[in-house]
């Protein structure tokens, strides 16, 4: 088999292991577990958490006494040792402890499967701005088929979903053994300092104020990328409360619907050259934050039936709000930071963006659902109000007798039922995105040379 279709498996397989459960972990969360919400904001800040330092251990490793596809392969084993094992967290509290462990392992993966890929193809002479993309397109392709397999096996709300991802995970590290041999470079020299060894030296970069107002934005977007796959695909599987859209294709194939995000993220990464040489990094930024305002207002009113454009029209806005913000952002720091710092640089964007980002929106996200956007029920009255359905209507009913409720003879509830009003829920973050957007606007000055977009993204 050659080198790049040896490359597109573990890419493939790569983002699938993650796929299998990352947008449908909250159905799991909320529908089976029935956990509370500022703690689940926990479970995505593992991720944040884990980005801040693991790849950057694991690199030094890599760099000085492993070889990158053993280590890669060691990381996705343990990585599925502690899939398996989630199923048998019954606590939230262990299951975030259990989640970060898993978090470790997994998130230095990615910067660990680009390098191997990178590895590789200069061992076989290859021309990586030429053949990494289109293996990397497989990645996000194996992201989508871990979703549609999840959703399709009706196991989006059960623990399978790990099992899922685990067995893949198992393969892909003893598949990665196979890889061609990426040896330690040694790049980093033995006498560097603390400082230097751990990539910290590019934190220096925030005396610059235009570098430093970029960082900040770019944390604040890395909180509103949380947002959405924490809680999109269980905000379509709650539709399946409201008796009018309990039986429709939304609330069925929610995670499907979800996957449009991903499909359009792979076209617009083709539009991305275009654009930037047409408006320069500073408005595609622009683009992408008012992309993320219409992903979360076309959320807020849509629904299942007559609004179901708005559901979809979401999703393909996912893929300019996404890709355009972390490529131009990206771009902005290869041409405004100096060579011998460029690498860390790029480190410390993602760090912003994935690390601090992720833990903000996570966290802030968790707390303030469960504190001013979750409603509390004591009786099918407002309960049926809300539900817009009649008291009487049957699935509302067994909707409360699945809670383990009773009704009493005047409608009262014989335990409190909560329900997140997603409807205000994505407004207020589609107007914190806005805020971001505009401040952006005013606060970031940056002139766009043509010049500068050419000689990265071609002419």
């Amino acid at each position: 088999m050659g080198i790049k279709n040896r490359l597109i498996i573990m890419s493939f397989l790569q983002f699938f292991v993650w796929g299998a459960w990352l947008i449908t972990i909250a159905n799991y969360w909320f529908g089976t577990m029935q956990w509370d919400g500022t703690q689940f904001g926990l479970v995505f800040g593992t991720m944040g958490i884990a980005s801040l330092f693991m790849p950057t251990l694991t690199g030094i490793i890599a760099d000085r006494w492993v070889n990158a596809e053993k280590l890669y392969g060691v990381l996705h084993v343990l990585y599925a040792g502690v899939l398996f094992y989630i199923p048998q967290v019954t606590t939230p509290e262990t299951f975030i402890y259990v989640m970060l462990l898993a978090m470790c392992f997994y998130m230095p993966t990615i910067a660990l499967s680009n390098s191997i890929s990178y590895t590789a193809l200069k061992l076989n002479n290859k021309d990586i701005i030429k053949n990494f993309p289109p293996i990397r397109v497989w990645g996000t392709i194996g992201f989508i088929v871990a979703m549609w397999i999840t959703n399709l096996t009706g196991n989006k709300a059960t623990e399978y979903q790990f099992y899922i991802a685990g067995l893949a995970a198992v393969f892909l590290g003893i598949y990665s053994f196979s890889l061609p041999k990426c040896k330690p470079q040694r790049l980093s020299t033995e006498n560097a300092s603390l400082t230097e060894t751990l990539g910290l030296e590019s934190f220096r970069l925030f005396a610059d104020y235009k570098m430093a107002l970029f960082f900040v934005f770019s944390m604040f977007l890395g909180g509103a990328l949380q947002l959405t796959n924490a809680y999109g695909d269980v905000f379509l599987d709650e539709f399946k409360h409201f008796p009018k859209y309990a039986d429709s294709f939304v609330v069925e194939y929610s995670t499907i619907i979800m996957s449009i995000s991903q499909i359009s993220e792979t076209l617009f990464i083709l539009a991305i050259p275009f654009f930037l040489r047409r408006f320069g990094i500073k408005q595609v930024m622009l683009i992408s934050m008012m992309a993320w305002v219409l992903r979360f207002g076309l959320f807020a009113y849509g629904n299942p039936t007559n609004g179901l454009w708005m559901i979809v029209m979401s999703c393909v806005v996912y893929g300019m709000a996404f890709d355009f913000f972390n490529i131009s952002g990206s771009l902005f720091v290869e041409t405004n930071t100096d060579p011998k710092n460029r690498s860390s640089a790029q480190g410390l964007f993602m760090m912003m963006t994935n690390g601090f980002g992720a833990v903000f929106g996570s966290f802030t996200s968790g707390w303030a659902i469960d504190k001013y956007f979750t409603k509390s029920f004591n009786n099918t009255t407002d309960l049926a109000s809300f539900l817009q359905t009649e008291q009487t209507n049957q699935k509302m009913l067994e909707f409360i007798t699945d809670q383990g409720n009773s009704i009493s003879t005047d409608g009262l509830l014989s335990n409190t039922i909560f329900m997140k009003d997603w409807h205000t829920i994505w407004l207020a973050f589609a107007i914190y995105s806005l805020i971001i957007a505009i401040a952006f606007a005013i606060l970031f000055k940056h002139k766009h040379h043509p010049e500068d977009v050419a000689s990265v993204v071609g002419h």
